[in-house]
């Protein structure tokens, strides 16, 4: 059933995903320390919602994007994946629109507990 997912090899789509994975991770762990500069609260948004952005890519090449959007708007998860979808536009509107830290911070918590979720 995996191979049918994509025209990709396997080994290339393993392959994608490990890229893609790390790279999630790279951006997330940047973005936490990029936190301690002056004004470092957009670069750690950007980064960090990159990150979640990248990881959960990663996914689609293992299963495929059409099957990795039916697994996200399962009924099971469609809460998960509104809210992580959501968090992931407020925690960047939080930063660049409304100019509050603290809800920045708290969209990127939810992001993550979406994500675990």
């Amino acid at each position: 059933k995996v191979l049918d997912a994509s025209t990709l090899s396997f080994g290339t789509r393993v392959r994608w995903f490990a890229i893609c994975f790390v790279a999630g991770i790279l951006c997330s762990f940047l973005g936490t320390a990029l936190l301690w500069l002056p004004k470092g609260i957009k670069l750690f948004a950007v980064f960090y919602t990159l990150g979640n952005i990248a990881a959960l890519a990663s996914t689609c090449f293992l299963m495929g994007p059409v099957k990795q959007l039916k697994a996200m708007f399962d009924p099971k998860r469609l809460i998960a994946t509104v809210v992580m979808l959501l968090c992931l536009i407020l925690t960047l509107c939080a930063v660049f629109w409304w100019n509050k830290k603290g809800l920045a911070v708290l969209f990127c918590i939810l992001q993550f507990l979406a994500m675990t979720w």
